[in-house]
């Protein structure tokens, strides 16, 4: 067990370290390539922020623990918009100026609510695996070519700040950056789901309790890193970014990934609680922030409540394990 528990946060810290790394050199990598900033932003911090629950999610699959997989993706959106926005939120009010990301909130909540009908007959097949990678695949080209549309977008504008900011790197070390951050993402990973699926053995846990709670929170910390430092600058749309790009990764790409290896029965609870309480918090996320014929903004008071829906959530989860 001890072992387990070494190798459960030994883990979760090499997956923050290694992301941000990765992060790091996959940005300046895009950039020597001549990619637009504002595709940095959509695309290569997107899939690096939730490069974790990938690898985590492909790995446990590859285990045959489907249902850790699919409560680290699910979680991990959860915890994306409850905790990560609730947090940064309170902080400072985020305003939402990017007309791009507005276009991605509906997007996003289509995308929820075509995972729920997956989920009714209780089954992740392959087929559900191939359309949910085939609208992830759809989206990108779409983001490439909204990316082209809008070169002076307000998030485009911030994702430029932000870059020139960064230390310099050279070619060859951005490359270097990315491969040993991809490398080390493996290693954690690894480490990450051995760590927990011997303790939810061992204590009689659910894969999917543990990977809604511990394994999803890890997983996310890179997303809250990148929000938190975001908001810091005043970087609103940074911010907001991450959560609906990563949610938008987190529900196609990481389970569709999984299924694919790894084609799955679905517990009920996933649908009447899981993915109910996701739908709920993506529909809040697009009420606050597209705003309609006004500025979206997500105050102080929707941050508290966000987090503090988080925080009885993660407690209804760990009481039905205490019970």
């Amino acid at each position: 067990m001890l072992l387990a528990i070494v190798a459960l946060i030994a883990g979760l810290a090499l997956l923050v370290w290694s992301a941000d790394k990765f992060v790091d050199g996959a940005s300046a990598t895009a950039r020597y390539a001549g990619m637009p900033p504002l595709l940095i932003g959509m695309i290569i911090v997107g899939f690096g922020t939730s490069a974790p629950e990938m690898v985590v999610s492909a790995m446990a699959a590859s285990d045959g623990n489907p249902a850790l997989a699919l409560g680290n993706a699910y979680g991990s959106n959860i915890t994306n918009i409850a905790l990560i926005l609730g947090l940064v939120a309170l902080l400072s009010p985020i305003a939402v100026h990017s007309q791009v990301l507005k276009k991605e909130l509906p997007i996003l909540m289509l995308v929820t609510l075509f995972a729920g009908w997956q989920l009714f007959d209780h089954q992740l097949s392959s087929l559900d695996a191939w359309c949910l990678l085939g609208v992830f695949f759809a989206l990108m080209a779409w983001s490439v070519w909204q990316g082209m549309r809008n070169p002076q977008d307000a998030l485009a504008t911030e994702m430029e700040e932000d870059l020139t900011g960064q230390p310099k790197m050279t070619l060859k070390q951005s490359i270097i950056w990315l491969l040993v951050g991809l490398v080390l993402l493996i290693i954690a990973s690894r480490m990450l789901v051995y760590g927990a699926v011997f303790i939810a053995q061992s204590l009689g846990v659910s894969e999917l309790v543990i990977g809604l709670t511990v394994v999803a929170v890890g997983t996310s910390l890179p997303e809250l890193a990148s929000s938190l430092i975001a908001i810091k600058k005043g970087e609103h749309d940074i911010a907001l970014g991450n959560v609906i790009g990563s949610n938008l990764f987190n529900t196609l790409a990481v389970v569709g990934i999984a299924a694919m290896i790894e084609p799955m029965a679905v517990d009920a609870v996933v649908l009447s609680r899981d993915w109910t309480l996701m739908a709920v918090l993506t529909a809040a996320l697009f009420i606050m922030g597209y705003g309609y014929k006004k500025q979206g903004r997500i105050n102080r008071l929707e941050g508290g409540l966000l987090l503090a829906v988080f925080v009885g959530y993660t407690g209804y989860l760990v009481s039905t394990v205490i019970a």
